[in-house]
């Protein structure tokens, strides 16, 4: 029997969901972060599901989208993308200015676009997997591991969120100095097994974090480590700390700001950099690897523009000899298992890739995603292999929709004003 996997119906699902008091250099994350959740319902009654921000911007694009998707078929993922080229991203949202939510580097509207038209990308392939019988991976081409590593996402935390400020308890505590962010590794090690560490820098003067990764090599030698401060430092300081680190870094991830800084750092030290914020789209490619600015791309497929994408840039990298990773953002199960099904495809991913899913207490899945010694286990269910609690989506949707405008666009400025009201972003670089 031929199914009719005509689109009928999508649904889009603005979230709240709780996050904790990481800290980063532009501040510090709110209560509550707006995810977006898509629904792409067939003909037939298959539904696929894809995950990406939920900030204002990304709704305005996401409904006109969708009324252009209904009627069209889930396997025509190609024509999905040649509707982009008529949805206007207004130019007050982009400019030269970093992305602070989620510190993806600077925004253009192609960012934006194909951060909303991911997750439809995702939801017709997992509509396609689960009307056919397959995973995703077998749309893809086939997974060539078992299951994907990665690494525990160490932050500088408080303790929980200002006093006063509506929220979720969690059970983390503080980390905000060495022997804090050391306990915090460990309760990843026996929570999840990850053999693996970042540390998301940029908070403290540089000093402070060089002791941190000191005292993380010295309770986990020989594990692979890495220092993330998301621009914040300046040529120097970045030589400096490579300097003194570069005996026990994997590899150090965005000192600086921009190509031209990261290949002034990488042309003075053999310590590998890593980026998600100078090589965010195909055009940033030429001038970061012809420049040798880099020597690993944290891709995420919201940003680049789903799976498929993804796997063209892992086919780059591979030609350029640059390795891969993947970066991850405040994220829930469905993106996290449609990580897990593009990374099971990747030859040439030899780091292992970060997530925030183990900081997230809620989700909207029926079944929470393991982590077994570090690592997911690549399903072969057909679709992602995930269920979504109708329930759960219902209740974080209320939390959204009671909001009254504050949380519903990342600001981690705003957030840090609450403690500090004279907080204001630092310019970079800020060390």
């Amino acid at each position: 029997m031929t199914r009719d996997l005509t689109v009928a119906e999508v649904r889009l699902t603005p979230i709240l969901v709780a996050d904790p008091p990481l800290l980063n250099t532009q501040g510090v994350h709110q209560p509550y972060t707006p995810r977006l959740i898509v629904e792409v319902v067939t003909a037939d009654g298959t539904t696929g599901l894809g995950e990406t921000y939920g900030d204002t911007e990304y709704l305005d694009l996401a409904r006109p989208l969708a009324e252009h998707l209904t009627g069209r078929r889930v396997t025509d993922v190609n024509e999905l993308f040649a509707l982009d080229l008529d949805l206007a991203v207004d130019a007050s949202r982009t400019g030269a200015a970093v992305d602070a939510g989620g510190l993806r580097g600077v925004r253009s509207a192609d960012k934006l676009r194909l951060s909303v038209l991911s997750a439809f990308e995702v939801a017709c392939l997992d509509a396609q997997g689960r009307a056919s019988g397959l995973p995703v991976h077998a749309l893809l081409g086939g997974r060539v591991r078992d299951s994907v590593e990665y690494s525990a996402y160490l932050f500088y935390k408080w303790a929980g969120h200002p006093e006063g400020v509506a929220a979720e308890p969690d059970d983390w505590g503080a980390a905000l100095d060495p022997a804090g962010v050391v306990a915090q590794a460990r309760r990843f090690t026996e929570r999840h097994g990850f053999t693996s560490f970042k540390l998301k820098g940029g908070v403290f003067p540089p000093e402070e974090e060089i002791a941190a990764v000191r005292a993380l090599a010295e309770a986990f030698p020989g594990r692979p480590l890495r220092l993330d401060p998301n621009g914040a430092w300046s040529v120097q300081t970045a030589l400096k700390v490579a300097g003194e680190l570069g005996d026990v870094l994997e590899y150090l991830e965005d000192p600086t700001l921009g190509t031209p800084a990261m290949a002034e750092v990488s042309a003075a030290t053999d310590v590998p950099l890593a980026t998600n914020m100078c090589v965010t789209t195909f055009g940033e490619i030429r001038e970061a690897f012809t420049r040798d600015a880099v020597q690993v791309v944290l891709c995420d497929h919201h940003y680049w523009g789903g799976l498929r994408n993804t796997g063209h840039l892992a086919a780059i990298c591979a030609a350029f000899g640059v390795g891969l990773s993947m970066h991850s953002n405040t994220h829930l199960g469905i993106s996290l298992a449609a990580m897990t099904q593009v990374a099971a495809t990747v030859p040439n991913l030899h780091h292992a890739c970060d997530s925030h899913y183990p900081w997230q207490a809620e989700d909207v899945l029926t079944e929470r995603i393991a982590f077994t010694g570090g690592r997911v286990a690549v399903s072969d269910a057909p679709g992602l292999g995930v269920e979504l609690d109708r329930d759960e989506l219902a209740r974080l949707h209320r939390r959204w929709a009671e909001d009254d405008g504050t949380l519903r666009d990342r600001d981690d400025a705003a957030a840090m004003r609450v403690a500090d009201p004279g907080w204001r972003t630092p310019a970079m670089p800020r060390w």
